[in-house]
């Protein structure tokens, strides 16, 4: 693999290429783009690229090998969400002491970090920063040229993202640092001042239902163009959306939508809530959910605009549009925010049923 496999954007992905054949690859860079555009495979590429012990070249420019140990153990790292969850289990298995102090981190490569939100609350603290500070200043590069540190997420809490500014402020000259997000504005000004930002963009819908009819021929036109259209251009997600889940989830996202657009029927709703329960499988459900819902009220927004041909869930176009009827901008605004407001309070472990329940009930209230 290189990164001629890299799918999409081509003139970004060449720039940093070019920074690697110049020696002058950034200490710090910014990654933004969707979900599933391929941040973290192009962040891990760039890595094996800078490190690679039998560097080769395509389309004259650098490539990585693939081969080699530098490659082979960076590469480890590819399946993160696997990795997080051995991590999560061992500090588990720990004493409640020792758990406390305990922050998820990877490390496949002595020279490459990588840090995941850390759980419950899925968020960068303070005690990975501590880490990743310690790393740029006291341990220089063992097996590579260049260490690298890579934050999957762009959810900080405060003082860990006030932290970060010591290494971007006085970066050590042998290590780099990659942050990935959807959203640059979510990092702080001083962050995004200190880094080159580069962004993936999305792919059009045509060319991912042409990617899904050759790299997953089990799914059905219908079903290759929900997918697409649920991608929002991402190549990743594409590839590994779940539809079964997705489906799933959307049907009980219909529920809090109906009953708060129509005549309710809370008994319907609360057999539905009742599920979204404590614990990590509760928390990732809880999530599908909220997207799902994000994705009906984008679906609904685009139809007040005007803009049918936009929409993501096609096969359900009929039902949106009456439910649209008599909806307001002012409306989506407030499911929007009260979606948000959902997701805040599970990181303060608020209990999801019930604040689900009360986001279905504000809305009907509007």
């Amino acid at each position: 693999m290189g990164f001629r496999d890299f799918l999409g954007n081509s003139v970004t992905v060449t720039r940093l290429r070019e920074s690697v054949q110049t020696d002058h690859f950034p200490q710090a860079l910014i990654l933004a783009g969707p979900g599933g555009a391929g941040k973290y495979t192009l962040a891990l590429m760039l890595a094996r690229a800078v490190n690679c012990l039998e560097p080769t070249e395509s389309d004259g420019l650098p490539d990585f090998c693939g081969r080699c140990r530098n490659c082979l153990r960076i590469a480890e790292a590819s399946n993160l969400e696997d990795h997080v969850a051995e991590a999560v289990a061992a500090r588990e298995d720990m004493r409640d002491a020792d758990k406390r102090e305990t922050r998820i981190l990877i490390q496949t490569h002595p020279d490459v970090l990588i840090v995941p939100p850390d759980p419950p609350q899925l968020m960068i603290k303070m005690g990975q920063v501590r880490q990743v500070i310690h790393v740029a200043y006291y341990r220089p590069p063992v097996e590579s040229k260049r260490t690298f540190t890579i934050f999957t997420s762009s959810a900080f809490m405060k003082e860990a993202a006030n932290s970060l500014l010591k290494v971007l402020e006085e970066p050590p000259p042998h290590t780099s640092l990659i942050l990935l997000t959807e959203n640059p504005q979510e990092l702080l000004p001083t962050i995004r001042s200190r880094a080159i930002v580069y962004r993936l963009a999305a792919l059009p819908a045509k060319d991912l239902e042409a990617l899904l009819a050759e790299r997953r021929p089990e799914l059905k036109p219908p079903d290759r163009a929900l997918a697409a259209r649920l991608a929002q251009g991402a190549v990743g997600r594409a590839l590994t959306i779940d539809l079964g889940v997705y489906l799933a989830s959307r049907q009980d996202a219909l529920i809090v939508l109906r009953t708060a657009l129509r005549e309710p029927d809370y008994s319907q709703l609360f057999h539905a809530t009742e599920s979204y329960r404590a614990g990590a499988d509760g928390q990732q459900k809880t999530l599908n959910l909220l997207r799902a819902l994000n994705c009906l009220v984008e679906d609904l927004l685009l139809l007040i605009a005007g803009t049918p041909s936009l929409l993501r869930n096609l096969d359900m176009a009929a039902e949106l549009e009456r439910m649209a009827q008599g909806l307001t901008v002012a409306w989506i605004d407030g499911a929007a925010k009260a979606l948000i407001q959902v997701e805040e309070g599970m990181r303060r472990n608020l209990l999801r049923s019930l604040s689900l329940d009360a986001m279905a009930v504000g809305l009907g209230d509007r």
